[in-house]
């Protein structure tokens, strides 16, 4: 009777976090509809997710951070690759002031979009996640096998979960939009904390979203080191939290919608050594037209986006100040990326 009870128990938990996840099969659809013009996958086993940080304010849980437009736009956009043999991951953010070209797309209301060149985050207003993983693919030419959305709520209840994370402040934070008060030096984020952090853009360091990046690549790198140093993937009292969290806060794919499949995926992640997680941002600079929107480095850009889709190293480096963004040459044997890894501690 106790063996009975605890797998009915067991099965009663796993169908509760699958049933937590919301697939997004209207997305499915549009991307089988341009399946012809999808780039294809060159090595087998190797794995690329887009991570979408929504900025929609619907739902109970959003609405504390601004009135519900209808509408919604990508706040943070990371292309994730997972490397075939799963002994490196790289995060590439994508910014969303990138000028792109966004293909024609299913609004919600039924109707096509014209295609236009315009912000990258708008590809989500026009068109959800299908219209997102389309105008990523055209960009970079590298298939998203998978793709999650996240919204405000569902990011602050998943570092709750594990209890906060840590980061290091090289300087004091008072920011009365964010609602955020920490000292320099070593501070331990709850969700709420966090979200402000990864948010913030103005009254943090220079005020640029380049600044906003690298703050949100940090304290990733910071979740993953929470996350393994603690044990939570090997013990069930800490995995399930985080586990429930994370499937009631996710829109994905229906692949990846249920916990076998965000099993396969944490598992690939688990054993990833915090040296090899890199974050990077994809090579910018100021748009010709409008220094305040943002265009792809063409040479260092194309660079990065051949490594991915190879399943090649990818070597990053975090300079000091002086030295130039990106000292690799277009022709570079082993280009080398600003960026940073999970091992790495910002206070030291």
């Amino acid at each position: 009777m106790l063996l009975v009870g605890a797998v009915g128990g067991g099965w009663a938990l796993y169908a509760k976090l699958s049933h937590n996840i919301t697939a997004d099969d209207a997305a499915a659809d549009e991307l089988a509809r341009y399946e012809r013009e999808r780039p294809t996958e060159l090595v087998r086993g190797a794995q690329n997710i887009l991570l979408i940080g929504s900025d929609s304010r619907a739902g109970d849980g959003n609405r504390r951070y601004g009135k519900d437009s209808g509408t919604q736009r990508s706040d943070t956009t990371i292309l994730l690759h997972l490397a075939r043999d799963r002994r490196s991951a790289t995060a590439v953010s994508l910014p969303r002031d990138l000028m792109v070209h966004v293909p024609d797309c299913l609004r919600g209301d039924g109707r096509r979009s014209e295609p236009s060149f315009t912000l990258f985050n708008s590809a989500f207003e026009v068109g959800g996640s299908a219209c997102t993983v389309r105008t990523v693919e055209k960009l970079t030419d590298i298939r998203v096998d998978h793709y999650a959305v996240v919204d405000f709520s569902g990011f602050k209840d998943m570092v709750d979960a594990i209890d906060g994370v840590t980061v290091c402040l090289k300087k004091p934070i008072d920011d009365k939009a964010a609602k955020l008060r920490l000292p320099a030096g070593r501070v331990t984020l709850d969700g709420e904390q966090a979200l402000g952090y990864v948010r913030a853009r103005k009254s943090i360091g220079d005020g640029s979203d380049t600044g906003r990046m690298d703050r949100q690549q940090q304290f990733l790198g910071a979740l993953v080191n929470k996350v393994q140093s603690s044990d939570v993937l090997l013990n069930p009292a800490k995995l399930y939290p985080l586990l429930d969290a994370a499937t009631s806060a996710l829109t994905t794919d229906p692949e990846l919608a249920s916990l076998r499949g965000l099993y396969q995926l944490v598992r690939g992640l688990r054993n990833v050594p915090t040296d090899h997680v890199q974050f990077l941002t994809a090579p910018r600079e100021p748009y010709v037209y409008d220094s305040n929107r943002d265009q792809l480095m063409a040479g260092k850009a194309d660079a990065l986006f051949a490594l991915l889709r190879a399943d090649a190293p990818v070597k990053v480096a975090d300079y000091v100040t002086g030295e130039k963004d990106d000292p690799s040459s277009e022709n570079s044997a082993e280009p080398t990326f600003r960026g940073n890894t999970a091992a790495e501690d910002s206070c030291a």
